[in-house]
Protein backbone atom coordinates (compact mmCIF):
# COMPACT_ATOMS: atom_id res chain seq x y z
CA UNK A 1 0.00 0.00 0.00
CA UNK A 2 1.21 3.41 -1.01
CA UNK A 3 1.87 5.83 1.97
CA UNK A 4 0.55 9.02 1.57
CA UNK A 5 2.44 12.34 2.24
CA UNK A 6 1.07 14.95 4.85
CA UNK A 7 -0.81 17.84 3.74
CA UNK A 8 -0.25 19.99 6.80
CA UNK A 9 2.23 22.92 5.45
CA UNK A 10 3.34 23.84 9.29
CA UNK A 11 3.87 20.29 9.99
CA UNK A 12 5.98 19.73 6.70
CA UNK A 13 8.25 22.61 7.47
CA UNK A 14 9.07 20.92 10.84
CA UNK A 15 10.24 17.81 9.34
CA UNK A 16 12.56 19.99 6.79
CA UNK A 17 13.99 21.78 9.80
CA UNK A 18 14.75 18.10 11.70
CA UNK A 19 16.17 17.37 8.61
CA UNK A 20 18.13 20.32 8.16
CA UNK A 21 19.71 20.13 11.57
CA UNK A 22 20.42 16.46 11.39
CA UNK A 23 22.68 16.95 8.12
CA UNK A 24 24.27 20.26 9.74
CA UNK A 25 25.10 18.11 13.09
CA UNK A 26 26.51 15.09 10.52
CA UNK A 27 28.78 17.74 8.48
CA UNK A 28 30.55 19.04 12.22
CA UNK A 29 31.06 15.06 12.56
CA UNK A 30 32.12 14.96 9.07
CA UNK A 31 34.88 17.79 10.34
CA UNK A 32 35.90 16.99 13.49
CA UNK A 33 36.36 13.24 12.34
CA UNK A 34 38.88 14.70 9.47
CA UNK A 35 40.58 17.79 11.86
CA UNK A 36 41.02 14.80 14.81
CA UNK A 37 43.11 12.47 12.18
CA UNK A 38 44.75 15.68 10.75
CA UNK A 39 45.83 16.67 14.15
CA UNK A 40 47.35 13.23 14.95
CA UNK A 41 49.32 13.06 11.97
CA UNK A 42 50.83 16.40 11.87
CA UNK A 43 51.31 16.61 15.94
CA UNK A 44 48.94 19.77 15.62
CA UNK A 45 47.34 20.71 19.32
CA UNK A 46 45.92 23.46 18.29
CA UNK A 47 43.80 21.29 15.98
CA UNK A 48 43.16 18.86 18.36
CA UNK A 49 41.99 22.10 21.14
CA UNK A 50 39.45 23.13 18.19
CA UNK A 51 37.99 19.19 17.43
CA UNK A 52 37.62 19.13 21.38
CA UNK A 53 36.10 22.47 21.77
CA UNK A 54 33.20 22.15 19.05
CA UNK A 55 32.17 19.31 20.40
CA UNK A 56 29.87 20.95 22.46
CA UNK A 57 28.41 21.93 19.63
CA UNK A 58 27.98 19.05 18.27
CA UNK A 59 25.89 17.91 21.89
CA UNK A 60 23.85 20.84 21.32
CA UNK A 61 22.34 19.74 17.95
CA UNK A 62 21.76 16.23 19.66
CA UNK A 63 19.78 18.06 22.51
CA UNK A 64 17.69 20.16 19.73
CA UNK A 65 16.92 17.09 17.44
CA UNK A 66 15.74 15.34 20.74
CA UNK A 67 13.13 18.19 21.52
CA UNK A 68 11.83 18.55 17.88
CA UNK A 69 11.28 14.91 17.91
CA UNK A 70 9.45 14.97 20.87
CA UNK A 71 7.52 17.81 20.18
CA UNK A 72 6.74 16.24 16.93
CA UNK A 73 5.44 13.07 18.44
CA UNK A 74 3.47 14.69 21.26
CA UNK A 75 1.88 17.30 18.75
CA UNK A 76 1.48 15.92 15.39
CA UNK A 77 1.15 12.23 16.32
CA UNK A 78 2.95 11.35 12.80
CA UNK A 79 2.20 7.94 11.06
CA UNK A 80 3.83 5.74 8.61
CA UNK A 81 6.91 7.37 6.80
CA UNK A 82 6.61 10.72 8.97
CA UNK A 83 6.89 8.45 12.38
CA UNK A 84 9.85 7.04 10.52
CA UNK A 85 11.25 9.77 9.55
CA UNK A 86 10.98 11.50 13.49
CA UNK A 87 12.44 8.20 15.10
CA UNK A 88 15.08 7.32 12.58
CA UNK A 89 16.55 10.99 13.26
CA UNK A 90 16.43 10.34 16.64
CA UNK A 91 18.60 7.08 16.11
CA UNK A 92 20.68 9.19 13.60
CA UNK A 93 21.59 12.09 16.09
CA UNK A 94 22.85 9.41 18.67
CA UNK A 95 25.36 7.62 16.28
CA UNK A 96 26.64 11.26 15.08
CA UNK A 97 27.10 12.68 18.92
CA UNK A 98 28.83 9.10 19.19
CA UNK A 99 30.99 9.74 16.27
CA UNK A 100 31.75 13.38 18.17
CA UNK A 101 32.97 11.77 20.85
CA UNK A 102 35.00 9.64 19.71
CA UNK A 103 36.88 12.16 17.33
CA UNK A 104 37.08 14.26 20.69
CA UNK A 105 38.62 11.22 22.33
CA UNK A 106 41.22 11.24 19.32
CA UNK A 107 42.19 14.35 19.78
CA UNK A 108 43.25 14.00 23.72
CA UNK A 109 45.03 11.45 22.72
CA UNK A 110 46.83 13.88 20.21
CA UNK A 111 48.10 15.99 22.82
CA UNK A 112 49.57 13.37 24.90
CA UNK A 113 51.50 12.25 21.95
CA UNK A 114 54.19 14.77 21.99
CA UNK A 115 56.58 13.28 19.70
CA UNK A 116 56.50 13.15 15.88
CA UNK A 117 55.20 9.63 14.79
CA UNK A 118 56.86 7.27 12.01
CA UNK A 119 56.00 7.50 8.59
CA UNK A 120 54.51 4.27 7.98
CA UNK A 121 52.05 4.78 11.23
CA UNK A 122 50.62 8.35 9.83
CA UNK A 123 49.91 6.87 6.73
CA UNK A 124 48.32 3.53 8.20
CA UNK A 125 45.99 5.29 10.27
CA UNK A 126 45.97 8.19 7.39
CA UNK A 127 44.49 4.82 5.21
CA UNK A 128 41.99 4.31 7.38
CA UNK A 129 40.61 7.36 8.54
CA UNK A 130 40.20 8.50 4.80
CA UNK A 131 37.71 5.45 4.51
CA UNK A 132 36.07 5.53 7.18
CA UNK A 133 35.49 9.85 6.45
CA UNK A 134 34.22 8.73 2.86
CA UNK A 135 31.86 6.29 4.61
CA UNK A 136 30.68 8.93 6.27
CA UNK A 137 30.24 11.67 3.48
CA UNK A 138 28.53 8.71 1.95
CA UNK A 139 26.06 8.17 4.55
CA UNK A 140 25.24 11.34 4.88
CA UNK A 141 24.95 12.00 1.48
CA UNK A 142 22.40 8.77 1.28
CA UNK A 143 20.40 10.65 3.85
CA UNK A 144 19.86 14.04 1.94
CA UNK A 145 19.06 12.40 -1.13
CA UNK A 146 16.71 9.09 0.72
CA UNK A 147 19.00 6.88 -1.25
CA UNK A 148 18.72 3.10 0.07
CA UNK A 149 21.56 2.07 -2.51
CA UNK A 150 23.71 4.47 -1.13
CA UNK A 151 23.10 3.36 2.27
CA UNK A 152 23.47 -0.04 1.27
CA UNK A 153 26.88 0.45 -0.52
CA UNK A 154 28.30 1.97 2.98
CA UNK A 155 26.94 -0.97 4.90
CA UNK A 156 28.79 -3.65 2.59
CA UNK A 157 31.53 -1.67 3.16
CA UNK A 158 32.02 -2.49 7.53
CA UNK A 159 33.69 -5.59 6.40
CA UNK A 160 36.71 -3.40 4.58
CA UNK A 161 36.79 -0.66 7.41
CA UNK A 162 37.04 -3.46 9.84
CA UNK A 163 40.11 -5.04 7.67
CA UNK A 164 41.90 -2.04 7.58
CA UNK A 165 41.86 -1.05 10.96
CA UNK A 166 43.66 -4.17 12.33
CA UNK A 167 46.12 -3.92 9.61
CA UNK A 168 46.72 -0.25 11.54
CA UNK A 169 46.98 -2.10 14.74
CA UNK A 170 49.59 -4.86 13.74
CA UNK A 171 51.60 -1.59 12.79
CA UNK A 172 50.91 0.09 16.10
CA UNK A 173 51.73 -3.46 17.76
CA UNK A 174 55.40 -3.16 16.03
CA UNK A 175 55.61 0.31 17.22
CA UNK A 176 54.86 -0.28 20.53
CA UNK A 177 57.50 -3.25 20.38
CA UNK A 178 60.25 -1.50 19.14
CA UNK A 179 61.31 0.05 22.24
CA UNK A 180 59.89 0.67 25.65
CA UNK A 181 60.37 4.04 24.73
CA UNK A 182 56.74 3.94 22.79
CA UNK A 183 54.87 1.69 24.69
CA UNK A 184 52.82 5.03 26.17
CA UNK A 185 52.69 6.71 22.93
CA UNK A 186 51.89 3.08 20.81
CA UNK A 187 49.04 2.32 23.67
CA UNK A 188 47.42 5.66 23.19
CA UNK A 189 47.66 4.96 19.53
CA UNK A 190 45.77 1.41 19.65
CA UNK A 191 43.09 3.53 20.90
CA UNK A 192 43.21 6.34 18.57
CA UNK A 193 42.65 3.07 16.06
CA UNK A 194 40.21 1.32 17.99
CA UNK A 195 38.03 4.73 17.91
CA UNK A 196 38.36 5.47 14.28
CA UNK A 197 37.06 1.66 13.72
CA UNK A 198 34.21 2.51 16.11
CA UNK A 199 33.27 5.71 14.18
CA UNK A 200 33.05 3.24 11.31
CA UNK A 201 30.41 0.73 13.23
CA UNK A 202 28.28 4.08 13.62
CA UNK A 203 28.60 5.18 10.27
CA UNK A 204 26.85 1.42 9.53
CA UNK A 205 24.42 1.87 12.05
CA UNK A 206 23.08 5.04 10.28
CA UNK A 207 23.06 3.21 6.94
CA UNK A 208 20.77 0.77 8.85
CA UNK A 209 18.48 3.69 9.86
CA UNK A 210 18.91 5.05 6.28
CA UNK A 211 17.49 2.07 4.70
CA UNK A 212 14.64 1.34 7.27
CA UNK A 213 13.47 4.89 6.55
CA UNK A 214 13.09 4.42 2.84
CA UNK A 215 12.15 0.88 2.46
CA UNK A 216 10.18 0.64 5.83
CA UNK A 217 12.07 -2.90 6.40
CA UNK A 218 15.54 -3.58 8.00
CA UNK A 219 18.47 -4.90 6.11
CA UNK A 220 18.29 -8.45 6.12
CA UNK A 221 21.58 -10.80 6.94
CA UNK A 222 24.34 -10.06 9.51
CA UNK A 223 26.25 -7.49 9.21
CA UNK A 224 29.51 -7.73 7.06
CA UNK A 225 32.28 -7.78 9.41
CA UNK A 226 35.82 -8.47 9.01
CA UNK A 227 39.01 -9.90 11.23
CA UNK A 228 38.45 -10.32 14.88
CA UNK A 229 39.69 -6.90 16.75
CA UNK A 230 42.76 -6.80 18.40
CA UNK A 231 42.06 -4.50 21.01
CA UNK A 232 38.67 -2.75 22.08
CA UNK A 233 37.84 0.80 21.84
CA UNK A 234 36.76 3.52 24.66
CA UNK A 235 32.75 4.36 25.39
Amino acid sequence: MTEKPHTVKSYEEQLQQLTNNLVVMGGNCETALGNSIKALCNNDNTIADAVINNDTVIDNFESQIEQEVVDLIALRQPMAIDLRETVTALKISSDLERIGDLAKNISKRTKLINNNLPDNLTQSIERVGAIVQKQLKLVLDSYTNRSPEIALDVWEKDEEVDNLTNLCMEEVIKYLKSGKENVEYGSHLLFVTKNIERIGDHVTNIAEQIYFLVNGSYLEGDRPKGSQPIVNGEK
